[in-house]
């Protein structure tokens, strides 16, 4: 358990940081017990209520169980935390996790044509307008990390228009995973935010209320970079 002291101004925060970093690396196992409030306390030459504070907030994120008067376990993330923690598990040390990349683009794609479909099955008066100024700048845009940026925007739209609190949830999450690593995947999200005319059919077929021609627009526009990714995805793994 590699804890360090801490310096920072938020120390419940900085003790949280820590602890998911451990778990979520592996550095420490489900099953396995931590530090009493005391021992960690003086490892990391912290207040108690600081430590308390941040096993709390650990705990509330699924990445393990408290109980009080006992020992505190550590819990497998991937049964029992939330998509909260996706954001994290996407950058690690600054760099890019493959298999989460790999598991928000099969997200991606599995959800885009389903939200697109809605949309254009509960369509209101203001989403085309909406829609046509996201393309419109997409259509004016030259800086790729800029294009990425007026396609999240259109996809916000297309979530919204599709009503429903979940995808919107799943939304927020994926979007705040992928916003960071922005300028790490602009080389191979050109191919798709580079397609302007896609997002154009997309927008049509919505504002249409067109569900079906909607959805495949959808299909259209995700899957082919998708799948490019996919390759490259695969090639770098086979490589590392």
């Amino acid at each position: 358990m590699a804890l360090q002291p801490v310096h920072r101004r938020s120390v419940p925060e900085d003790v949280f940081d820590q602890i998911v970093a451990d778990v979520l690396s592996g550095e420490m196992q489900p099953g396995e017990t931590l530090p009493s409030e005391r021992r960690l306390a003086e490892l990391l030459g912290v207040s108690r209520p600081a430590i308390r504070e941040a096993l709390k907030r650990v705990s509330a994120a699924g990445l393990v169980e408290v109980r009080q008067g006992d020992a505190t376990t550590v819990r497998d993330f991937r049964r029992h935390a939330g998509l909260d923690l996706l954001p994290r598990l996407l950058l690690r040390a600054g760099e890019l996790d493959l298999s989460v990349v790999r598991s928000i683009l099969e997200a991606r794609l599995h959800n885009g044509p389903k939200a697109a479909e809605l949309a254009a099955r509960r369509r209101t008066p203001a989403l085309k307008a909406l829609l046509d100024e996201a393309v419109r700048k997409l259509e004016s845009e030259t800086d790729e990390i800029e294009r990425q940026r007026h396609a999240l925007t259109f996809w916000d739209h297309v979530v919204d228009g599709a009503d429903s609190i979940v995808f919107r949830l799943m939304y927020n999450t994926l979007r705040a995973a992928y916003e960071p690593a922005l300028p790490a995947l602009a080389v191979v999200m050109a191919a798709e935010v580079g397609r302007p005319q896609a997002y154009r059919k997309l927008a049509e077929a919505i504002s249409a209320g067109d569900p079906d021609a909607a959805k495949k627009a959808a299909i259209d526009l995700l899957e082919p970079a998708t799948a490019a990714m996919l390759a490259v995805i695969t090639e770098l793994e086979d490589l590392s």
